[in-house]
């Protein structure tokens, strides 16, 4: 599998778009500098935008598409509702995705995630309701969640077969197509990851370089050496050969090029399960430990 991927390769979802094997996320990029910057990764054969409504730059973002002239079919836009400021409900869904399409100038989104698992259990499942309906609707093709623990998993996949009772039958309830979590050597939830490949789940792992912070570890460094490559291509790399969808994230032209150049070269499977590691150490933020009631 590893060897044959390539910059311009895809994951089938359970929706039956494609998602493309690297992202290119816009967190903390500045809106005057996004456009600019995802022209460049377009330009770089990136195919995947990772954005979010609480980024604000969601609109600068996606007009890099027409700013690079790529067809607007080539390239997976994703965008996340989030959970935190204003309660999200049902209603504030509907309207959340209406002002992204208005803000990209997009017909359509390719994926809109959950962006956690805050605001309690109304609030979580009428933003699922609202996302399927959303689907119907044309405007989003596929839906999903992000730094959701198993716990908010298994209430999702309980709510999914009410909606289908309710709206007449199998995938009338909404199909998770792809779940977004901090995922690298340090942190590899595996409880999380194991859930989303028992029902196909395509897991994207934000912070895949863990931020810069493990840079000078003995055994990814003694990788880059033999490959002759960066310790952040390594754990790149090492994220796509363990199935994930890696995304990453800079504003500089080389370092974007950088975080490309890992469909070259491939780690071998003893070299992939030696950088696994047994902590539990995130670099961001941890939603997944929400309680379901609060």
């Amino acid at each position: 599998m590893a060897s044959k991927l390539t910059i311009s390769s895809t994951v089938k979802l359970n929706s039956g778009h494609g998602l493309p094997v690297l992202g290119f996320g816009v967190y903390q990029t500045p809106k005057e500098n996004a456009t600019q910057v995802c022209a460049e990764a377009l330009r770089l054969g990136y195919r995947h935008i990772d954005s979010a409504s609480a980024y604000r730059n969601q609109g600068p973002s996606a007009a890099s598409i027409p700013a690079s002239g790529i067809p607007r079919s080539e390239v997976f836009f994703t965008t996340k509702v989030p959970m935190s400021g204003k309660p999200l409900s049902y209603d504030n869904t509907h309207a959340l995705v209406n002002t992204a399409l208005q803000d990209t100038n997009l017909d359509y989104l390719d994926l809109v995630l959950i962006h956690s698992p805050y605001g309690g259990t109304e609030n979580r499942l009428g933003a699922w309701k609202a996302l399927v309906e959303l689907v119907d609707a044309g405007k989003i093709r596929s839906i999903g969640v992000s730094n959701y623990g198993v716990h908010h998993l298994d209430e999702l996949e309980a709510y999914i077969k009410k909606l289908e009772q309710e709206r007449g039958g199998p995938g009338k309830g909404g199909v998770i197509s792809v779940g977004q979590w901090e995922v690298h050597p340090w942190l590899t939830r595996s409880d999380i990851v194991d859930w989303c490949k028992q029902r196909n789940i395509a897991v994207e792992a934000y912070c895949p370089i863990v931020r810069g912070e493990r840079w000078g570890d003995p055994k990814v460094k003694a990788l880059a050496d033999k490959y002759g490559k960066t310790e952040a291509q390594i754990l790149l790399r090492w994220s796509l050969q363990r199935g994930y969808v890696p995304l990453v994230k800079s504003v500089t032209p080389s370092r974007i090029a950088e975080n490309a150049a890992i469909f070259d070269f491939e780690l071998t499977d003893e070299e992939v399960e030696g950088l696994v590691t047994t902590d539990y150490s995130p670099c961001a933020w941890d939603p997944t430990v929400e309680p379901l009631a609060k």
